[in-house]
């Protein structure tokens, strides 16, 4: 029952993420499911699909379809789409369906690609049953093993960053912020020579994913990518996440001043563990005498925390942190203050994470 849900929605699921990463790309996304999971992604977890176009369809399986395999008929009709929308290749975006029967994405993959003349066809499967971040890690992966396969000169101040998508920032423009944010901090020179792979940057960026000099990973599930670049090509990263919303700041400056010199003050901070340790760093930096548990319920990496995060594995671990923990600051989605009690004396900061409540940032 760790996976039950009573107080909050369910997250963002993998195919979510992996069509996020895909979403600007300018393929032809094709969800294997009935028809569910694409109303679930169009409705819910793609904020950009009410703003910009992307062919995106649903394979529309049916109950024989399913029980008979009939994997000829699925990959005429990605072929079609393919002719008729005029795009350059496909990714076939797996469900709780196709993995079920155990599809074999690798034949599929085969025919799609000999019914469209040779055109690419790319396979995620996800399955349904993890959360975005597992998604968006095989998508960028499955994207550097189709395209970026030539090593090419490395050009200087050109650089990649991985992990951004609406998922992770909670906000349609954050390829433009990051890139900015970048600038100012004196990683690259150029706004236009930062790439943000699933938010700004096309397809010719990645088969161009060799040039950068150095790549930032931004979320956990970009660590795979830039770990693949730097074993294929030799091309250096960092762990960092560019930003943080001024509000957000705003009212973590405002609480230090507020929160008293008596006694050591314990904080948790809520939200994928890179973004969560940012916001520990923002606390730490006046060295005020302050405890910072960083907590997420997705991936986690030891390697890019400390011994006392945690890892939840549902809403009863979290319940039974705050209230065996006496913190006195809660930092996350609007979503998780529902944790507190009416009589609760912690402080809550909400710092939005769109897999979690569906909810853009308003401002930065």
């Amino acid at each position: 029952m760790k996976k039950l849900l009573t107080l909050l929605s369910p997250f963002a699921p993998d195919h979510s993420g992996a069509v996020s990463v895909f979403f600007e790309l300018g393929g032809l996304i094709v969800i294997c499911d009935a028809g569910g999971c694409t109303g679930n992604i169009c409705g819910f977890d793609e904020p950009r699909w009410f703003e910009n176009k992307c062919a995106l369809f649903s394979a529309a399986l049916r109950d024989m379809d399913a029980i008979l395999g009939q994997d000829e008929r699925l990959a005429g009709k990605v072929a079609q789409a393919l002719e008729e929308t005029g795009t350059s290749f496909a990714v076939l975006v797996g469900t709780p369906v196709p993995a079920i029967i155990a599809t074999d994405f690798g034949a599929l993959k085969r025919m799609v690609k000999k019914r469209s003349n040779g055109k690419n066809c790319l396979a995620v499967e996800s399955k349904g049953t993890a959360f975005y971040d597992a998604g968006a890690s095989r998508a960028y992966l499955e994207l550097l093993k189709t395209f970026a396969k030539e090593k090419r000169e490395v050009q200087k101040g050109k650089i990649g960053v991985w992990g951004a998508t609406p998922l992770d920032f909670s906000r349609n423009d954050a390829g433009k912020l990051i890139a900015e944010a970048l600038v100012s901090l004196g990683i690259g020179e150029k706004k236009e020579d930062i790439f943000c792979y699933g938010m700004g940057a096309d397809l010719d960026a990645i088969q161009n994913a060799s040039c950068c000099e150095k790549n930032i990973v931004a979320a956990p599930d970009g660590l795979e990518a830039a770990e693949y670049l730097l074993e294929k090509f030799g091309t250096p990263y960092e762990v960092l996440y560019p930003f943080l919303p001024s509000k957000l700041k705003k009212e973590l400056e405002e609480w230090k001043k507020s929160s008293g010199k008596e006694g050591k003050k314990k904080v948790l901070v809520i939200h994928q563990q890179f973004a969560a340790n940012a916001v520990r760093n923002e606390l730490e930096k006046e060295g005020k005498d302050i405890e910072i548990k960083v907590g997420t319920f997705f991936q986690y990496l030891p390697e890019y925390g400390r011994k006392e995060d945690i890892s939840f594995a549902g809403e009863d671990d979290l319940l039974s942190e705050l209230e065996n923990g006496s913190y006195d600051l809660l930092v996350a989605d609007g979503k998780f203050r529902k944790f507190l009690k009416r009589d609760s004396k912690t402080k809550f900061i909400p710092f939005t994470h769109f897999a979690v409540s569906g909810t853009l940032e308003e401002s930065i």
